[in-house]
C-alpha cells in the first residue's frame, strides 16, 4: 500500500488529528498544486487540480497544524464530488 493510499484511508476515516502537512501530501498525490496569492494571502490557501482546474480553498490551521473537523468534512465532500476518493 502506497503512502497516498494510506493517507486516503486515514482521511476517509475522518480523524480528529489530520494535519495540514498530511493534507498537502494527499492533495498533491491526487493532482492538486498549492497556490497562495502572494504575501498578502495570509492564512488562506487554494489547491488547484492540474487537469480539471477544480479549486479547494481553506485557511491554514493555526496555531496548531491540525485541521478542524469541518475542514476535513468539506474537503472530503469536494474530493468525493470530483470522484477522487
Amino acid at each position: 500500500m502506497s503512502k497516498i493510499d494510506k493517507l486516503k484511508k486515514r482521511f476517509l476515516s475522518k480523524p480528529k488529528d489530520f494535519t495540514y502537512d498530511e493534507l498537502l501530501t494527499l492533495l498533491k498525490g491526487l493532482g492538486y498544486e498549492e497556490s497562495n496569492k502572494g504575501k498578502t494571502s495570509g492564512s488562506r490557501v487554494s489547491f488547484i487540480h492540474k487537469e480539471t482546474k477544480h479549486i479547494i480553498t481553506l485557511h491554514k490551521p493555526h496555531p496548531s497544524n491540525i485541521l478542524k473537523a469541518y475542514q476535513v468534512n468539506q474537503i472530503l465532500d469536494e474530493l468525493i464530488k470530483q470522484e477522487l476518493l
